[in-house]
């Protein structure tokens, strides 16, 4: 199984790039390439210790000084504000987001202002982060904006009834809402930027074998180990690897022929068709308000 590589050769040197949950998997993987290519990298991540630890190796391995830390955690909108203030302290430019950091199934629990939590974490928290940094990705343009969302967005469905989970909850759903979200926002996001030179856009970086895994039920009881005993041989060769899952990111933040491209969804390198869903802009729109109503965001145009 070849998944789609980005072999394109860029320079990024001067380029000052935002990648969120990089201590691990995809987001660490895309951090040193970034990093190889000279851009100038802000690791936003949760864990302290373990960011400290990929930055220093990424440095080690890329001799690129150029690689920082800000604490982040999506789960809480006082940290959003919290990094995006230091964050503005260092830097005057941002040419590109990504918002990559993300939780999967689990139990239901809230974030710190009581958000479901896959709904909070992979929605609300990039959505604040965004709006507040639009400033400089205009200031920055042409620049761009990146969602990591995932194929489960086609099972997804916005309960506009019943958005936060309280009446009903399923683990599945929750997240399958959550990703359906990150693509509303994206081409609501690039109709709302259009003639900004900011764009946006979302992809599915493919099933990758990384952390996002550890809140799934059975994977560390019996019947977890002898399920993957059993599956994990017949849907290993579909597994991509970290480095093979950053590819369509790298693909999309990075690409010189997407400069104006704005409002897709990419998988495997490639521009993909999104669920009937996902095209709703009357959703879209409703999203977008309560987004900004739970989040606080600064509302008003973005072009």
């Amino acid at each position: 199984y070849r998944a789609g590589q980005f072999t394109e050769q860029t320079d990024e040197t001067g380029k000052v790039i935002i990648v969120t949950g990089s201590n691990t998997g995809i987001g660490k993987e895309t951090v040193w390439e970034l990093a190889r290519r000279g851009a100038t990298v802000y690791m936003g991540c949760r864990d302290k210790n373990k960011a400290e630890e990929a930055r220093r190796e990424i440095i080690e391995d890329t001799k690129n000084q150029n690689i920082f830390f800000i604490e982040l955690d999506l789960g809480s909108l006082e940290s959003i504000r919290k990094f995006v203030e230091i964050y503005k302290q260092q830097q005057d430019r941002l040419h590109v987001l990504i918002n990559n950091a993300g939780v999967m199934l689990g139990p239901r629990k809230l974030t710190k202002e009581g958000f479901e939590w896959q709904l909070g974490v992979n929605h609300m928290g990039p959505f604040l982060l965004t709006i507040l940094l639009i400033d400089l990705l205009k200031k920055s343009a042409p620049s761009r904006i990146i969602n990591v969302s995932s194929i489960a967005h086609i099972n997804g469905r916005i309960n506009t009834q019943d958005l936060n989970s309280e009446k009903s909850y399923s683990e599945v759903g929750a997240y399958s809402q959550s990703k359906l979200a990150n693509v509303l926002f994206t081409r609501e996001l690039a109709a709302r930027l259009e003639g900004t030179g900011v764009t946006a856009n979302a992809l599915h970086p493919g099933v990758v074998d990384t952390e996002l895994f550890r809140n799934v039920k059975y994977i560390d009881t019996k019947v977890g180990s002898f399920v993957k005993c059993l599956v994990k041989p017949f849907i290993r060769p579909f597994i991509k690897t970290p480095k093979s899952g950053a590819q369509t990111t790298l693909f999309a933040a990075l690409h010189p022929d997407l400069e104006r491209v704005t409002g897709l969804y990419f998988s495997d390198c490639r521009p993909k068709n999104v669920s009937n869903r996902a095209t709703n802009r009357e959703t879209a729109k409703f999203l977008w308000t309560e987004s900004e109503k739970w989040t606080g965001a600064p509302t008003g145009p973005l072009n």
